[in-house]
């Protein structure tokens, strides 16, 4: 194989799985020159903080890493790092994960031919506010406005070639939100196709949705997916070529105020993934008036229905989900649990006042006529 060509070694070593290319490495320095290029273009790293490890380690060894290794800058293509903190621990040190922000920071500002990112900091946002909070001469010290653990990331950040974009941080009740900068690095990305507004926690989403009302009518031009919130979806998808959305939150997020909002796309919304949620029938009826293009539709429903003394009485749980259905255009593929009860009319059962919750996964295929 020494004599095989660059360009015939990168094909045979992209087959290898990352610990198989760590291996061919350490075999020669043409190898590693071959096989480090291909580790470094697709970095997933994933951090567990907890007491006896309280600091993203991983990520901050990939830092140090790419100092060593700046040319190794321009072959990155994906960079996936989640940060995840183990409830039972106490708090990270906000010192170190502020010091971690500024290095991946850092680093990203150079990986200028990213096109794909997802950063999911966990608890960052939620320490640094807290530590902000109780350091009262930190703004001074800083000599900067206060901004999202994101935002301290991703700002500054040029990433021309980005398609797809994944940004999100625990939350809770007033904790930092994020500010013009989340605008600003939203607007500079020209090719992004695919963004994911992830952060946990209804006040956080709140938060997202007045940020994005900022951002300019001519920015991302290309999306044509989204993750979010309801009131996120509904500032971010008009006049934006939108074809594929996926909520998260409540049901009971998305309303009457939302919904006619985000039937102002571009070109017609065709998939519609609510199995993030759980759905109650009200939703689908919603939906199928506000939404009548949509073709492809994912739903969780959890509804509470009346359990009859018959087994037979168990399958007749779907049979009123099953009526809302027929408000769309046409089905031709869904669940069994709720296609029976349409295919064959059922007495009505006594109820004997037995009330339970149910949940089912369902995706449906609607064909307009």
């Amino acid at each position: 194989m020494a004599a095989l060509p660059n360009e015939t070694l990168t094909t045979i070593f992209d087959e290898l799985s990352p610990s198989s290319l760590a291996a061919v490495a350490r075999v020669s320095t043409r190898f590693n020159a071959v096989a480090e290029r291909l580790l470094y273009s697709s970095i997933y790293i994933t951090d567990i903080l907890t007491e006896s490890s309280p600091l993203p380690w991983k990520t901050i060894w990939w830092c140090k890493a790419m100092r060593r290794r700046v040319h190794l800058i321009d072959t990155a293509k994906k960079l996936h790092i989640r940060w995840q903190a183990d409830p039972d621990a106490p708090p990270p040190p906000a010192q170190y994960i502020l010091q971690t922000c500024e290095e991946l920071s850092e680093i990203l500002r150079a990986l200028t031919p990213i096109e794909s990112i997802d950063l999911f900091l966990g608890p960052a946002n939620i320490v640094l506010h807290n530590y902000r909070l109780q350091s009262p001469g930190y703004d001074l010290i800083h000599h900067e406005p206060p901004m999202h653990a994101i935002e301290r990331v991703i700002r500054g950040c040029q990433f021309s070639q980005l398609r797809s974009c994944t940004l999100g941080a625990d939350s809770a009740k007033g904790v930092q939100p994020y500010t013009g900068v989340l605008i600003s690095f939203l607007a500079s990305l020209p090719r992004l196709r695919h963004l994911r507004l992830s952060d946990s926690g209804h006040y956080s989403q709140m938060n997202v949705h007045s940020t994005l009302d900022e951002l300019p009518a001519d920015a991302l031009p290309l999306l044509c997916s989204f993750r979010g919130s309801p009131d996120a979806a509904a500032s971010l998808l008009p006049g934006r070529p939108v074809q594929y959305l996926s909520l998260i939150g409540q049901d009971s997020d998305v309303n009457r105020d939302n919904l006619p909002r985000m039937t102002r796309t571009a070109v017609p919304l065709r998939c519609l993934d609510l199995s993030a949620m759980s759905a109650r029938p009200m939703l689908l009826r919603n939906v199928s008036t506000y939404l009548p293009t949509v073709e492809s539709l994912r739903v969780k429903l959890a509804l509470r229905h009346t359990l009859h003394y018959s087994f037979s009485g168990i399958w007749s749980i779907p049979a009123r989900p099953a009526s809302v259905f027929y408000v769309f255009n046409y089905i031709t593929q869904t669940h069994p649990a709720i296609r029976e009860p349409i295919e064959r009319q059922r007495r009505p059962k006594q109820p004997c006042g037995l009330n339970i919750s149910v949940s089912i996964d369902i995706h449906i295929h609607i064909q307009s006529q």
